[in-house]
């Protein structure tokens, strides 16, 4: 069975994009893993399936790149966005999200952070504002929940920190029930150098949830001041928050092509 897709990125957060719109399509996250697979597959960070929805224009339905459904993505958001055109409210699993087009760019509406401990969530009560807890050098992280968990630590050199070996552990503590976000940042001019380890595909070019979540935490310390540009190795994001207002996010987003595959070769 033939089935058209778009690849599209983020600031180099890339995406497989299918549209169940267009007729129904099954996805299994053994069959989402190996269209990811960048060897044997198309390849992506996420893939992204669109359907129908009776509370927003288009559900999206976000698959990493190991197979697991998550429930939000900020860099697809803006690339659905794009696809759609014009103002475009987007159902998530995290909630419903509006946005807006322009040339090569989208602002997404990401709602309001979340900060209890049972929202993020975590296996016991604790402040999430600077979690008595640490990994090496990585200590007392925040954590904020922007429709997906996210710790958050702030360091002196984002660059520095050996991401690739503590992003696992981090993200695979028994402390997060379900799994976290590890965003390890560093204040440079009133901006955010940010680096993340992403649930379930590991370190990326960018992460749309990640800036969010980490501008959030900055502000709540008062690191930084709204709106505050976030730079990450895609490139840079800008977040927009103040308390009891939802997050606005905007950059860049690029359609690289439109394909066919056969969905039948792959589990």
């Amino acid at each position: 069975m033939m089935r058209r897709f778009h690849k599209m990125h983020g600031l180099g957060n890339d995406f497989v994009i299918f549209d169940a719109r267009e007729g129904a399509l099954e996805m299994s996250g053994a069959r989402a893993r190996s269209i990811a697979d960048r060897r044997t597959g198309i390849g992506c960070d996420q893939l992204i399936l669109l359907e129908p929805s009776d509370a927003a224009d288009v559900r999206m339905r976000i698959f990493n790149a190991d197979g697991g459904e998550v429930e939000a993505c900020g860099n697809a958001a803006r690339c659905v966005a794009l696809l759609e055109g014009g103002e475009t409210r987007i159902e998530t699993r995290g909630g419903v999200i509006g946005g807006s087009a322009g040339a090569g760019a989208a602002t997404v509406e990401m709602g309001e952070p979340r900060f209890g401990w049972d929202e993020i969530p975590l296996a016991y009560p604790v402040d999430t504002a600077a979690m008595p807890v640490g990994w090496e050098r990585l200590q007392n992280p925040a954590a904020v929940n922007v429709g997906n968990p996210h710790a958050v630590f702030f360091v002196e050199d984002a660059d520095a920190v050996e991401l690739e070996r503590l992003g696992p552990e981090i993200e695979r503590d028994p402390l997060f029930p379900s799994r976290v976000n590890v965003n390890v940042a560093s204040i440079q001019g009133g901006a955010v150098k940010l680096r993340v380890w992403e649930r379930g595909a590991g370190l990326t070019q960018a992460c749309g949830t990640g800036a969010c979540a980490t501008a959030v935490a900055a502000i709540r310390r008062k690191l930084v001041s709204s709106p505050v540009e976030v730079w990450l190795p895609g490139g840079s994001l800008v977040i927009d928050w103040s308390p009891g207002r939802p997050i606005r996010m905007s950059g860049g987003a690029a359609h690289i092509f439109t394909g066919e595959i056969d969905l039948e070769t792959f589990a």
